[in-house]
This record gives C-alpha cells, structure tokens and sequence, in this order.
C-alpha cells in the first residue's frame, strides 16, 4: 500500500496513527507529495492528502475512509465497532475530533492575512468550535480508553494538532481530564511514533 502524506498533516498522522494501531505499518509504503504536484492527480482528482493506494490498485480518500479500510486489514482488534453504541459513539469522537482539525487548519492561513471585520469573524467563529468541543471531551474524558477506537485516535490526532500549531492557544487549562488522558496516550505507540514535523 503507497500512502501520499505530508509530514505536517493530522489527517496523515490519524492513518498512520491507526496502521500502528493495527499492527500493519510495515506495509505501508509512504510518499511524500505536495498537494499541487500533479502526480497526485491520478491517486485524487481533490489533489488532497491523505491518500491512499491499496494493494489492488484502488485509489481511497480521505482520512476516514482510508482509516477505515486500514482497520479492515489483519487481525489486530478493530478500531471500527462493528455495530450498536459502542460504533456509534467511536464515529461520533471521530467527528469531534475532525471537527476540531477541519476547524483549525484553515484558521492557519487565515492568521497571515490582512485582518478585516469578517477575517476577524471567521478566526473567531473557529476558535469557538474548537472551545466547544474540547469542553464536550472534558465532559467525557474519563469514559475514553486507550487509542483503542477510531474515535480516541482522531481525539488525539487534533489535540496533538493543537499543540503544535496553536501552542499559544493552551487547550490544557479548564480541561484537567483530558490533559490526563492525552499525557497517557500520547506516550502510546500510534501517537509516539508519528510526532508532526514541519
């Protein structure tokens, strides 16, 4: 499997985050690409990473698709629940945890540019999505496990994002559960192992 990946990007480190997980890393082939190379074309006509190309010759975008499909491969236990609450509440972190990057990567660019009345708006609108969401996962933070759903891996993943990109936006204070439970699962393999750079 060949992964078109960009070292800086949390929707990158949430696939290779679950192909940890799941014991099957090795066999995953990682190209690093520009999002407007053209080679990336072929792979997704959105020119996005991540993604991902299978063994089979298919072409699967974006994160939670491929991380999906991940999941599917070997015998390690699933990151996916296959069905009932259990599946519906990983989905549900996933999104959060989505929600949480999908928020905050566009607000990078936004920072550097002239900013007018509805820049201000945007940037603002933004960092109160990020706001209320960490303050649903400190609500629930003591019920997450160990990196052992999709969900608790896109957790991670953003809140990772966070630190990294917003350090001098601090997500710790006002959320002690969650700060505990990252410190514990950031040590873990899939978080350790796929540290941002860039």
């Amino acid at each position: 499997m060949k992964l078109a990946f960009s070292p800086a990007s949390p929707y990158v480190r949430k696939c290779t985050a679950c192909a940890i997980a799941r014991g099957i890393d090795g066999k995953l082939e990682l190209w690093k690409v520009g999002t407007t190379d053209p080679a990336l074309l072929p792979l997704n006509p959105l020119s996005k990473v991540p993604s991902l190309l299978t063994d089979d010759g298919v072409a699967l975008y974006d994160s939670p698709v491929i991380c999906e499909y991940l999941d599917s491969i070997g015998d390690a236990p699933k990151l996916f629940p296959a069905a009932g609450p259990s599946r519906w509440k990983a989905l549900q972190l996933q999104a959060l945890g989505d929600g949480i990057l999908d928020a905050s990567q566009p607000r990078r660019r936004e920072v550097a540019l002239p900013q007018d009345e509805g820049r201000k708006e945007y940037i603002a609108l933004q960092q109160g999505k990020v706001a209320r969401a960490l303050d649903a996962l400190e609500a629930e933070a003591d019920k997450l496990g160990l990196l052992t759903t999709i969900g608790e891996i896109t957790v991670a993943c953003a809140l990772g994002y966070l630190d990294f990109r917003f350090p001098h936006e601090p997500w710790r204070p006002g959320h002690p559960k969650l700060e505990a439970w990252y410190a514990k699962v950031v040590e873990l393999p899939p978080m350790a192992k796929t540290m941002p750079v860039g």
